[in-house]
């Protein structure tokens, strides 16, 4: 007769020890900062023991099938529209299934990127928050240019300045010669008139001429085309529509340790992968939760831990995590099925059946859950 093992789920105290060594030191650490009566401490106990019971899974559970599931399902029931922030401003930002997208495919130029930039407390007034606003915000010349005439006497375009509009954004009329930086042109400033003239005296480089002169960037920080000032929980913030973290750190009184972008490559970039991990935990779960979907963060946390593991954000797809898995069977089984098969029969590749996927499609246990554990019997006549 053989030899069974049952395996039970797993329970604490095991070995005695009520909860693992490290989490039973942050609670003796909690409980020497926030002394409390003995029946309180051992409801409050009770209470950590069952909510690590709760986190705990049985060994060999499916945990990325899980997590596929719990978040796909919800997925289906997402919306494909938009959401407006800050108030009457109009900003709108991308969420919903789009912005979904969005983040699984690591796109790294998201449709509305957008920032809330945190002001120092020093600076909490409103005087300083709208001077910080008006250095974010992108001014283009059209901003400050009243009328255009292309002369055709002079073979020039001739604009004419909105001085005040000028004056309230701290910009000598003079600078303009030197900030719009437009090749091949010769530009001057006469009084209120800018004058662009062109090397070669075409009426069509006039007409381009034109547009590139009004969409010259002049003050602030590049394709930040919104900024909004609001309060929020007490505090003055910025809310935009554009984002550039690195230019943005650089200004005095932002709160660069609270100020976020929901681009998520900039967020890499700027401040490495962790801080890119945690934008994925972010901006996913707050797409959720404005969707009403109610998701365990812990499945949110495995997919951003397996898009970031190797140092970079890769997306879950034909070029990131889905096409490049060590069977080609499963490669085979997402998209492009002739070329994965193709190339793994080139190449001369093994499937070693590890996965769950490829040993369901040649109608094998997979190794999961009970399927993992192989069972020993005794052989009859030895001990």
């Amino acid at each position: 007769m053989s030899d069974t093992i049952a395996h039970a789920p797993l329970r604490w105290p095991v070995n005695g020890q009520s909860l693992p060594p490290k989490i039973e030191q942050d609670v003796k650490d909690y409980l020497a900062r926030s002394p409390m009566p003995p029946e309180r401490e051992r409801e409050f106990r009770e209470r950590v023991r069952e909510i690590y019971e709760r986190i705990l899974y049985s060994p060999e559970e499916p945990v990325g099938v899980v997590t596929a599931q719990s978040l796909s399902e919800p997925a289906t029931q997402m919306t494909m529209r938009t959401y407006h922030f800050a108030g009457t401003a109009g900003i709108q930002v991308t969420l919903g299934l789009p912005r979904m997208l969005e983040i699984f495919d690591a796109r790294k130029d998201p449709r509305t990127p957008t920032m809330k930039v945190y002001i120092k407390k020093e600076y909490q007034t409103l005087d300083h928050v709208k001077r910080i606003a008006e250095n974010i915000k992108d001014i283009r010349a059209k901003d400050v240019i009243s009328s255009v005439l292309i002369d055709m006497t002079d073979v020039l375009v001739k604009c004419r300045l909105n001085l005040p509009k000028l004056q309230s954004l701290e910009v000598d009329p003079e600078r303009l010669s030197k900030l719009l930086k437009i090749r091949n042109t010769a530009v001057t400033v006469e009084g209120d008139a800018l004058m662009v003239r062109p090397k070669k005296k075409d009426i069509t480089v006039l007409h381009k001429l034109k547009y590139t002169v009004l969409e010259s960037h002049v003050k602030g920080i590049k394709d930040i085309s919104q900024v909004v000032v609001s309060k929020e929980d007490g505090e003055w913030v910025i809310n935009t529509l554009g984002s550039n973290l690195k230019k943005v750190f650089e200004l005095e009184g932002v709160d660069y340790t609270r100020t976020r972008s929901n681009n998520i490559f900039e967020v890499y970039d700027v401040l490495g992968i962790e801080a890119g991990r945690e934008a994925i935990v972010r901006e996913t779960a707050f797409t959720m939760d404005e969707q009403g979907l109610v998701i365990d963060v812990r499945y949110i946390l495995l997919l951003a831990d397996t898009m970031c593991v190797e140092g970079g954000i890769k997306p879950i797809g034909r070029y990131g995590i889905s096409g490049q898995k060590a069977s080609p069977l499963v490669r085979a089984s997402f998209e492009e099925t002739k070329k994965h098969i193709t190339a793994a029969a080139v190449k001369g590749e093994r499937d070693p059946f590890v996965g769950t996927v490829e040993n369901i499609m040649v109608n094998q246990v997979a190794p999961i859950g009970t399927g993992a554990y192989e069972l020993v019997g005794r052989i009859p006549g030895k001990k």
